[in-house]
């Protein structure tokens, strides 16, 4: 029967619990997120790029993506619709990683991995937070960010902008709050299109307006069926005018000067002699036979 013999039985040993959940290692859950891309799961290598959720892939994946057009059914990349939405990293190497097997007796530090922070040597792993400035792509610690008070970037020293720092593989909560902000933005793009569209517009019916009301008498005739109004009858009407103030048109006026120019037998320049080899002369035209230069097989 058991408890005899005076044992004392515990309490784990008569109550059945609920098994705990298992709970994965810190750094074999952050290996997929800073070691793999997002969108293929494959090794991370330069050149790098992250989302506007912090989000880190591999360039050439999401680039050959968006030219297969196959990335908007990716869970983790169908924001991404071209280069605007991600910013290339400016990443610093880590001499101390070791990448694939460790053999031998060899210490393998889970810890250490490709890249590190270019002001503090924290490795980039998930332990510390890391930051994107999204002007320039610079990637360092967040920690380098407290200790190092500057108004310019802390890596190359250009612009700096809190407002467009991003945080590489945020918290859930941050992420909502990165999805929100890309949704207003989103929003506020659409209504300036709109608005831009409506002011295009009302510029375009205002000098229709104008040039409908400057043809004078004209501008009482119906428009036509491909409502263009009658601005076109009243510029013709205008081009006929001038033509007659002017004499002709400039087409005629250009073939007589031609005619004027290429004119052999009143060219006073040239000799009696050169003017006779052309049929034009007095004398080609009094002859009964075909000139020999210019003779016409066809002539009677």
């Amino acid at each position: 029967m058991g408890a005899d013999g005076g044992t004392i039985p515990k309490r784990c040993e008569l109550v059945k619990e609920r098994k705990k959940k298992e709970k994965l290692d810190k750094h074999v859950k952050n290996a997929t997120k800073w070691r793999n891309c997002q969108l293929t799961q494959l090794p991370l290598k330069r050149p790098v790029i992250a989302c506007r959720f912090g989000k880190l892939y591999n360039k050439e994946d999401v680039i050959n993506s968006i030219l297969s057009k196959t990335i908007s059914k990716s869970a983790s990349a169908s924001h991404i619709k071209g280069p605007k939405d991600f910013v290339e990293l400016k990443l610093t190497l880590n001499k101390d990683f070791k990448r694939g097997d460790v053999k031998g007796d060899d210490y393998n530090d889970v810890n250490q991995t490709e890249f590190i922070c270019p002001i503090t040597n924290v490795p980039m792993n998930g332990i510390q937070s890391f930051l994107v400035n999204w002007q320039c792509g610079c990637v360092y610690s967040e920690k380098a960010q407290q200790e190092v008070k500057s108004s310019n970037c802390h890596v190359c020293g250009g612009p700096y902008d809190a407002t467009k720092m991003v945080i590489l593989n945020p918290e859930p909560e941050q992420l909502e709050l990165y999805k929100l902000k890309w949704e207003a933005e989103k929003a506020e793009k659409a209504a300036a299109k709109k608005d831009k569209a409506k002011k295009t517009a009302e510029k375009m019916e205002a000098a229709a307006s104008l040039a409908a009301g400057s043809g004078g008498e004209a501008s009482s005739v119906a428009p036509g069926p491909s409502g263009s109004g009658v601005g076109k009858h009243v510029d013709l009407k205008k081009k006929l005018e001038i033509a007659k103030l002017t004499g002709g048109s400039t087409s005629e006026k250009k073939a007589e000067k031609r005619k004027a120019n290429t004119d052999i037998q009143s060219d006073p320049t040239t000799s009696d002699t050169y003017k006779k080899l052309f049929t034009t002369c007095e004398a080609a035209k009094n002859k009964t036979e075909g000139h020999w230069v210019t003779y016409n097989p066809l002539y009677y």
